[in-house]
């Protein structure tokens, strides 16, 4: 599909077709001329810099859908945004149209049925916010700020992983609007096909407006291990968790963090980039058998900083948001899986997490299977799920100047990791969408057939690409 991008000035936009699209929009749409739109273009990742010509901030299913037929009808690059928090920077663009979903951002619980609504702008703070009210939990994601939308699409990893799934698990249905405009809901009974797609095929098929989640009854607090070692000894405590990790309950999920302590007022000052290896674990369960499972991750060895306790649910979902506040950092990630964390792995990882070009980056090892191995490949649009951890390669850091640097140390860190890998990357985690198609291949497997054949039913021209892209037939 050729696009016709728009200038970021509207004095260059026909002002005839720009003022038809603002009739009937019950949302603010943002140009260059508007003081609101250097704000409004700002994501997450401080690296992205993207000046897209319109940027329609929806209030509602019916400001979605007029957006997206004006962005056909005048053939522009569309861009999709819900939290803004996708590290690739897929939800702005340059000179195209951004559909915002950010103000709409409703959770609505059903605390009987133990079910919820959540708009497609909502974050996952909102959601954690509205089911804690009831004792409930939604599996979303461990940064509160991240949008539920993208997150979900991707997959979607939260502490309660191990116990009920990814966050495309527990999606019971959703309502969509398609590259045509059309306004639809999908589930088990409804548009089979496309609901199968939205569980990890991404934002590939329309924008979903609402999901409806099943959640669980957990809270209101929970114990929590946070327990910083250190780097000197993150050897003996990786290989640790890797072999303990085997004979867990599906109840814990856990994580082995190479990082350094963050230069914030929530640690003492002679602390900072300290190198440390965190083992950070979360029971499903009541907090106090929690503590008694859990005690095994701090006694490891000698720890340098012990953060564990019992905490509100909301509060561990806040956790990590003080370090990964919104335009602070430049970010640039990449992720694969692996079957297992051999010697030699372990030995690459703790080689690289020493050699890191910033405090502020981190590797971050998530532990799978539990739940989400149980989901048969062909179940899921998401593929395959015998990994047994995930490896996640963040880097973060203050400086521009450092950007080129920091990207290729990255890429070569990746390549290394990619020989003990079968290929298969998190898109969630993953800030470079060049040679998509053989990513997407790669990742999807059995599944990319049928993924295509979707695509090229619900979006034949590909208007929604902005994302880990599936190309239609033709």
């Amino acid at each position: 599909m050729e696009t016709n991008p728009l200038t970021a000035n509207t004095k260059e936009v026909d002002s005839t077709i720009l003022e038809e699209f603002r009739v009937g929009f019950a949302g603010s749409i943002f140009s260059s001329d508007d003081t609101e739109y250097e704000s409004e273009r700002q994501l997450w990742n401080k690296m992205i810099d993207k000046h897209p010509g319109l940027i329609a901030q929806c209030t509602g299913v019916h400001d979605v859908i007029q957006a997206v037929n004006f962005a056909r009808k005048n053939k522009l690059l569309v861009a999709v945004r819900g939290g803004g928090h996708n590290v690739a920077g897929n939800a702005m663009n340059d000179g195209g149209l951004v559909i915002d979903l950010s103000h709409m951002r409703t959770v609505l619980v059903d605390p009987k049925n133990k079910t919820a609504v959540i708009e497609g702008g909502a974050t996952w703070a909102d959601v954690d916010r509205e089911t804690q009210a009831f004792g409930l939990v939604c599996p979303g994601g461990v940064v509160s700020e991240t949008g539920v939308g993208g997150l979900t699409l991707g997959g979607g990893l939260s502490w309660l992983r191990r116990k009920v799934g990814m966050s495309i698990d527990n999606i019971v249905g959703a309502n969509m609007v398609l590259a045509d405009g059309k306004y639809i809901h999908v589930s088990e009974s409804e548009n089979q096909d496309l609901f199968w797609a939205i569980k990890g095929g991404g934002g590939n098929f329309g924008i979903v407006t609402s999901f409806e989640f099943k959640l669980y009854d957990l809270g209101p607090e929970v114990m929590f291990v946070s327990c910083m070692y250190p780097r000197d000894v993150g050897e003996k405590v990786m290989k640790w968790w890797v072999q303990y990790t085997r004979q867990l309950p599906d109840e814990i999920t856990s994580d082995c963090i190479h990082w350094s302590v963050p230069a914030h007022p929530a640690f003492p000052e002679e602390m900072h980039g300290t190198p440390v290896t965190v083992l950070a674990a979360l029971y499903f369960g009541s907090a106090e058998e929690g503590q008694k499972v859990l005690q095994p991750f701090r006694e490891v060895a000698e720890p340098f900083l012990d953060l564990s306790n019992i905490y509100p649910y909301g509060a561990v979902q806040q956790m990590f948001d003080p370090f990964l506040e919104k335009g602070v950092l430049n970010s640039y990630w990449k992720s694969l899986y692996v079957d297992d964390l051999s010697e030699s792995l372990q030995k690459l990882i703790l080689d690289r997490a020493n050699q890191s070009p910033a405090p502020q980056s981190l590797i971050s090892i998530r532990n799978l299977h539990g739940a989400i191995g149980k989901v048969p490949t062909e179940d899921t649009a998401f593929g395959d799920r015998s990994a047994r951890f995930l490896v996640s390669i963040d880097t973060m850091w203050e400086d521009a100047s450092q950007n080129d640097h920091n990207i290729q140390w990255t890429r070569d860190f990746f390549k290394e990791l990619r020989q003990h890998s079968k290929g298969q990357v998190y898109f969630n985690f993953n800030s470079d969408m060049s040679g998509s198609d053989h990513l997407a291949k790669d990742s999807f497997g059995p599944n990319y057939e049928k993924l295509v054949a979707i695509k090229t039913k619900f979006d034949p021209h590909n208007f929604f690409r902005l994302n880990a892209n599936i190309r239609p037939k033709g």
